[in-house]
């Protein structure tokens, strides 16, 4: 259980199998967020359709609404929410620190108050870690602690906050059927991220998540560290990119060895009329596509592109039609799970480094000239 095959490599970029008790997960893959237990506007069908074999939920929403101990009593997140294949639960500790207004933080744990209706709640590494084994999901997180990348000062207290959490969070791990990662932290600081990368690697984790990135920093500072953390990470275990998800990103993370990604973008773009095209974006409500009969990518197999013209989906925005909000979710995520299979074709072929260039002009380009528009 949890083995990880590395099947090819083209450089420090590499195609796997990692193995959990719900099926196999080819990687590099990209996880669509459910982070209520559905991802938005799509039914499971749907994330069969567009051929998702990782989908990610959240624990601290779902230790808020509806509970933990409800999920476990209805027999854990594959069955209450009906998705057969892996699942993945973060720890909690990223919401904890970017949602909750008013919290106390302690070498113990996090006293926080909840964004839904103002209680007060308490999360330790300890229960963090009871809470994701309620939750039964197949990959689970120790808990962390995420600090402003630019904070260095800061960056060294929460670094090492989180070395000690990963080992509590292990210590209190009691199923066998999931896979606890451990987290890298560190800010964007080179020296930091090596010791805590070097760390976490030393707990023997079934699999490391690289955090606390994508929260401000520069593209490059994210570059750079991955540069730095990567060869650090055992070679025979997945590597985790949290909350990563635009194609560029994809492309930059899969370059430097990344192997999972997840994040909320595709959806998100979706419920404000943007679509993923090759070249870039479409804004969807743009009057030009009043008329246009053809699909919102023409290269696309999703059943949005097989089916529905650009001048229907933009009728349903004009309208106010829930069913563009599907629609283009089912496009915006089937694209990055193609870009994926695609990738892992490349590197399969050995044809990958030499197409990074074009990949990346073709999903930055576009978007530029968009943002002018």
């Amino acid at each position: 259980m949890f083995e990880f095959n590395i099947t090819a490599r083209n450089h420090r970029a590499r195609t796997g199998v990692f193995s959990t008790p719900h099926g196999d997960l080819l990687t590099p893959v990209f996880a669509p967020v459910g982070t209520q237990a559905t991802v938005k506007t799509l039914t499971p069908e749907h994330l069969k359709g567009i051929k998702a074999s990782l989908v990610l939920s959240n624990t601290y929403h779902l230790y808020l609404r509806p509970g933990d101990d409800i999920v476990s009593e209805l027999g854990g997140l594959h069955r209450f929410m009906r998705w057969p294949n892996p699942m993945l639960t973060d720890s909690g500790g990223f919401q904890v620190f970017s949602l909750s207004q008013t919290r106390k933080i302690d070498d113990d744990g996090v006293t926080f108050k909840s964004h839904i209706d103002g209680s007060m709640h308490r999360f330790t590494p300890e229960r963090s870690i009871r809470i994701q084994e309620n939750l039964g999901a197949d990959i689970i997180m120790a808990f962390d602690e995420c600090s402003d990348p630019n904070d260095v000062a800061y960056s060294r207290i929460a670094m090492e906050r989180t070395h000690r959490w990963a080992e509590r969070s292990l210590k209190a791990k009691r199923r066998a059927d999931q896979a606890l990662f451990g987290i890298v932290q560190g800010g964007v600081q080179a020296d930091l991220r090596a010791e805590s990368a070097q760390f976490i690697a030393s707990l023997d984790t079934p699999g490391i998540a690289i955090g606390g990135l994508s929260v401000g920093e520069t593209k490059q500072q994210m570059h750079d560290t991955l540069d730095v953390v990567t060869p650090l990470l055992p070679e025979g275990k997945p590597r985790y990119l949290m909350g990563v998800g635009t194609p560029e990103d994809l492309i930059n993370g899969v370059v430097r060895g990344v192997d999972i990604f997840d994040c909320v973008l595709p959806t998100r773009l979706a419920r404000h009329h943007s679509a993923f095209v090759p070249e870039g974006r479409l804004n969807m409500m743009n009057a030009t596509f009043a008329r246009d009969e053809r699909p919102i990518d023409e290269t696309c197999d999703c059943y949005a592109c097989k089916t529905f013209s650009r001048a229907y989906i933009r009728h349903l925005i004009v309208a106010r039609e829930l069913l563009a909000g599907t629609l283009l979710s089912i496009h915006n995520l089937r694209a990055l799970i193609r870009l994926m299979e695609n990738i892992r074709v490349y590197i399969a072929d050995g044809s990958f480094e030499e197409r990074v260039p074009d990949l990346l002009r073709q999903w930055q380009g576009n978007a530029a000239r968009h943002k002018k528009e």
